[in-house]
């Protein structure tokens, strides 16, 4: 039979009397300065009907008040939070949390073993250093890559959410914003995870967000392995700006020597060379949706051949330094035209032979004493621009010009009437 409050007199010794409960961070709220109220055996323990302190307190504004539910002997056996019996470590449930590790439940149902248990396990706490879990929990394995896979790093602070509105769902809510409830449309009855029990979620059986936690493991993307063996790089997202290169190196040199780290402010990135390809394999596979540095969870991933990585910048138009090259104004967008032969020129050019100046030209000869340059086709004959001494001269084509030189017509000395008023014209 169950222990009550009245009956069971002597054995107030067992009652527990703490100071301050064991919270997670999500149930104690992101304020660090809360008040609490505290009871002294204000309730049964939900787990092993012992009486025990409560305390009650509201973690944030807008937000509904929150009590402890079990008693700190069964929250140290099963590492977990007085309030919403999710793990400390990981904040998953404890049916995910046995299942990553492979530890199977031994907590006895029945009232007289429950209390037995119970006890051995009150003296098993007492003679442990507090740092470590105890029973079966506590030879566990220290970690599990699904469970790292599934860890939340920061609070969920929309848990502490005040409850639905019954008056506001019936249309009768006459508060308006003062409200301390939420005026939202409830939940799904036939959705499992409106079906919540305390018991189950400590015992690890029939959890409904623990199902869903475990379904979404199975379905988790992986990290595949490039052909190219030459890649010895992983890129690392998500940064921030509180990890270093220290941090970095701290954590992947165990994989392998490692060649170069770049971090990359801007973009909040950071790229990691092996010196070898297996130390790179490991490192992947070992962070890949593991890895967390300062409370981030970074994301993992293959960095990219120099091949292809060298097409994309091509296409893209940035230099090797990761600079992109803005076009200038005025430039051509595409090459000129190829020169025009030596037929076709001697027939357009009023039948100049081949070993004329237009044969000069496609070489990229000056020409020679007495032989005139041809025209460029649509101006005038060549002897007007030649003998004309007002004209001046045209620009050299764009083949006749020496590399890296580019042309822009302000810098031409003829232009803008210069040689109108060197020969004192207007």
């Amino acid at each position: 039979m169950a222990t009550s409050l009245g009956s069971n007199t002597y054995n107030r010794q067992n009652w527990e009397d703490s100071d301050f409960p064991i919270l997670c961070q999500t149930c104690l709220g992101e304020n660090p300065y809360i008040r609490m109220t505290k009871e002294k055996f204000g309730k049964e323990c939900k787990i092993c009907a012992r009486p025990f302190t409560v305390f009650r307190w509201c973690p944030g504004v807008r937000m509904r008040f929150k009590k402890t539910e079990v008693c700190q002997t069964c929250s140290k056996m099963k590492n977990v939070c007085q309030t919403c019996l999710l793990d400390l470590e990981y904040g998953l449930p404890i049916q995910v949390r046995d299942t990553g590790l492979s530890v199977k439940d031994e907590v006895p149902r029945s009232d007289v073993n429950k209390e037995y248990y119970t006890q051995n396990m009150e003296r098993e706490i007492a003679n442990s250093d507090g740092t470590r879990p105890v029973g079966l929990l506590g030879k566990a394995p220290s970690s599990s890559d699904m469970l790292l896979k599934l860890a939340r790093t920061t609070p969920y602070y929309k848990r502490n959410r005040p409850h639905i509105c019954s008056f506001w769902v019936k249309g009768e809510c006459k508060r308006g914003e003062e409200c301390p409830y939420r005026h939202e449309k409830p939940t799904d009855p036939d959705d499992p995870l409106a079906d919540q029990n305390i018991k189950d979620r400590f015992y690890g059986i029939n959890d409904p967000v623990a199902n869903k936690l475990l379904m979404r493991a199975t379905t988790m993307p992986r990290l595949d392995i490039p052909e190219d063996k030459s890649i010895t790089t992983l890129y690392i997202g998500g940064l921030g700006e509180d990890v270093t290169d220290s941090e970095l190196r701290n954590h992947f040199y165990q994989f392998g020597e490692i060649r170069t780290i770049t971090i990359v402010q801007r973009q909040q990135c950071a790229f990691i060379q092996f010196a070898t390809r297996q130390g790179a394999e490991t490192a992947a596979e070992k962070s890949f949706n593991k890895l967390i540095i300062n409370g981030r969870r970074l994301n993992v991933k293959w960095g990219r051949s120099q091949a292809a990585r060298g097409k994309e910048r091509e296409k893209d138009g940035v230099t090797e330094s990761g600079i992109r090259l803005e076009p200038v104004p005025g430039l051509p967008g595409a090459l000129p035209p190829p020169p025009v032969s030596d037929e076709d020129a001697s027939t357009n050019y009023f039948n100049l032979a081949p070993t004329s100046s237009s044969a000069v030209m496609n070489l990229g000869l000056p020409p020679p004493p007495g032989v005139a340059m041809p025209p460029p086709p649509g101006f005038g004959p060549p002897m007007f621009h030649t003998m004309d001494p007002m004209v001046p001269p045209m620009p050299p084509p764009m083949a006749m010009r020496p590399p890296g030189q580019v042309h822009y017509p302000s810098q031409d000395p003829q232009r803008m009437g210069a040689h109108a008023s060197r020969h004192g014209g207007p």
